[in-house]
């Protein structure tokens, strides 16, 4: 299908974006269509109106299903996708058992080509579940620098966009540290001015961060830069902190001014009401990602706590998968079940998807992305979902959680650019890279078995 020309997609119903309070209007459109043509959204309205007024587009099918516009994911870890089915080869306790003896070895385990092939794997993840925005948190110790390009690289050949950065750790030693603080400043200064894929600081958690690496990491962080950190995922994080600090990690975060408005924050489960209001106060971003949580048993963010003391919080999925949909209907279930109240989970949590394209519109100069709008980028997607019951702005939230987030995405189009068709992958081949994945990963598991666990958390 050329895209230089106007394209109609048609023959489903419309949602225009997710604001709860109504901001797009009209948010849910029966009979609806968007028209784009190169990399922007020049119509959304009812299928008849754009036909008469854009004869000659080119016409997508949606074959009854929701037209929305394409998710985004605050949290992934694509250096994951190369551990379903890894045997750690140990028991896993605890969530230090599951750093220690799981996670911080695959990544001392990755090579250039892992990376590159873990990346193109979750890019056609994303692009099969809808992703068209992704931030990535990245660690790949024995090849750390220009790691960030090969990512970047896999993210341009799927046609997504995407916040990258590296993860830097004191654990592996000072000089470590500081190779990912460079790898960090070096594709931030890179990928200033590109329109899709950007840089922004990425740090592993307060208890793996000396005072001098935070200092030199706060110091050095060009101005208007993100940062993306790990944050009271486990008590651990809280209690290591303390003990080698005197600080809770959002007060060494404040300490050395890394607490804005770009700072994003995975999970923030173990924190007192007091640090919600002080992030709120900084207008940072907290990230809840609750199949991981459940997944490590580490606990869970309560939303509505955090959102009643002013809180902005976002969606991610830290590498449990790329489908964003099913991650929102997680945190729904995960919510009710804590709380132990089926009448909960319509406040706040509804917030999580639009909140996600507020946060996005912060790193992109893109004012309109996360909405079906005149103007907006065209990144949009098709759910296959043809709605049994009536759906409109008063249940739509009900209907993405109790049954669209179960759904295939048909279509994804990224920027005008159609990278899933009818359920096909236009960009990449997932049937061969997961082929190169399986020739690959007996490899990698060598390496991983070879590894010894037992670091410690600041290198000592």
């Amino acid at each position: 299908m050329a895209m230089s020309k106007a394209v109609l997609l048609g023959n489903g119903v419309v949602v225009a974006g997710f604001s709860p309070s109504g901001a797009v209007q009209p948010r849910v459109i029966p009979g609806g269509a968007v028209v784009w043509r190169g990399e922007r959204i020049v119509a959304v309205g009812t299928e008849a109106e754009l036909r008469r007024q854009f004869s000659d587009a080119e016409f997508l099918d949606a074959c009854g299903g929701l037209i929305l516009p394409g998710l985004i994911n605050l949290h992934h870890h694509f250096y994951s996708a190369l551990a379903c089915g890894l045997d750690p080869g140990t028991t896993l306790s605890n969530f230090t058992d599951v750093l220690d003896r799981l996670w911080w070895r695959l990544d001392r385990a990755l090579d250039f080509e892992a990376v590159r092939l873990s990346a193109q794997l979750s890019v056609a993840d994303c692009i099969r579940w809808g992703c068209t925005t992704v931030f990535d948190h990245h660690a790949s110790p024995s090849c750390l620098a220009g790691s960030l390009d090969a990512i970047a690289d896999a993210v341009e050949a799927g046609g997504l966009s995407a916040v990258l950065c590296y993860e830097v750790t004191d654990r592996n030693g000072r000089d470590q540290a500081r190779a990912g603080i460079e790898e960090n400043l070096r594709f931030i200064r890179q990928q200033s001015g590109h329109p899709r894929i950007r840089g922004v600081l990425g740090l592993h958690a307060s208890f793996t961060l000396r005072d001098e690496t935070l200092a030199e990491a706060a110091k050095r962080r060009p101005e208007g830069a993100g940062c993306h950190i790990h944050l009271a995922e486990d008590p651990v994080d809280v209690k290591a902190s303390r003990q080698a600090f005197g600080l809770r990690p959002v007060e060494r975060l404040e300490r050395f001014g890394l607490l804005d408005d770009r700072c994003l924050l995975a999970h923030g489960i173990h924190l007192e009401p007091d640090e919600y209001v002080n992030l709120a106060r900084k207008n940072a971003v907290l990230i809840h990602n609750p199949e991981s949580n459940a997944n490590n048993a580490v606990g869970r963010l309560d939303v509505m706590e955090a959102a009643n003391h002013g809180c902005l919080v976002g969606l991610g999925t830290d590498g449990m998968s790329s489908a964003m949909l099913r991650a929102l209907r997680a945190a729904f279930l995960v919510h009710r079940a804590g709380r132990r109240d089926p009448s909960s989970g319509f406040k706040a949590l509804p917030d999580l998807l639009f909140n996600n394209a507020k946060v996005a519109r912060r790193f992109f100069d893109e004012p309109l992305l996360g909405e079906l709008a005149q103007g907006a980028p065209a990144d949009l997607i098709v759910v296959d979902a043809p709605p049994p019951t009536p759906i409109g702005p008063e249940n739509l939230f009900s209907c993405l959680v109790y049954g669209i987030s179960e759904a295939p995405v048909r279509h994804t189009v990224a920027r005008g650019r159609l990278l899933l068709e009818d359920f096909r992958h236009r960009t990449l081949d997932p049937n061969q890279l997961a082929a190169r994945a399986r020739q690959l990963t007996p490899a990698l598991w060598e390496r991983f078995g070879a590894l010894k666990s037992g670091t410690n958390f600041l290198g000592d």
